[in-house]
This record gives C-alpha cells, sequence and structure tokens, in this order.
C-alpha cells in the first residue's frame, strides 16, 4: 500500500513539473516576441498628431512619443521585446494625449 502511494506521489510531482515547465515556455514566448502591434499602434498615433497639428499645442507629448518610439525600436534592435513594448505604448498614450490636445473642449 505505502508503495502505491509513493509511486503515485512520483507521477503527480512528474506531471506537475512538465505543466509548469509548459507554462514557463508559453510565458516566454509571449514576452519574447517582438512588439510589432504595439510599434504600429504608436507610429499611427504619432503620425495622427502629427496630421492635427499636435506639436504647436502639445510639444512636450509629442517630444515624449518620439522619444519612447525611438527607444522601443533601439530596444527591438537589441532584442529586448519587453521593454521596447512598454516604450511603445508610453509612445502612443503620449501622441493620444498630444492629439487630444487640440481637439476643441467639449461643452457640458
Amino acid at each position: 500500500m505505502s508503495r502505491d502511494v509513493g509511486s503515485l506521489q512520483y507521477k503527480n510531482d512528474k506531471v506537475f513539473r512538465v505543466l509548469a515547465t509548459i507554462g514557463v515556455l508559453l510565458l516566454a514566448g509571449c514576452v519574447t516576441s517582438p512588439p510589432v502591434q504595439e510599434m504600429s499602434d504608436a507610429r499611427q498615433a504619432i503620425s495622427a498628431a502629427e496630421q492635427a497639428n499636435a506639436d504647436r499645442v502639445a510639444a512636450s507629448s509629442m517630444a515624449d512619443a518620439r522619444r519612447f518610439l525611438a527607444e522601443a525600436e533601439r530596444q527591438i534592435q537589441e532584442e529586448a521585446y519587453g521593454p521596447a513594448r512598454m516604450n511603445a505604448v508610453r509612445a502612443k498614450n503620449r501622441a493620444v494625449l498630444a492629439l487630444r490636445s487640440t481637439q476643441p473642449a467639449a461643452a457640458d
């Protein structure tokens, strides 16, 4: 009887290790892929803000957006995809902020 319990424990440990390894590999795959969508979103947001002349009313936000995008591009070259993804999102957010500042305030 105790032999069966030990064998069952061994099988459970083995299954747990296999599942844990699969989980880590899946997570690593998500983190290590290039941030293609985030970079595209950032570029589109910056372009939209430029077309709305956001440089005139939100020069600081536009400068930040371009700086974050340039940093993300540099990080992609270094294959630092996690930080590149964060900087691409920051670039998009700053560009959206700049774009919003070009639009008149809504009347309440």
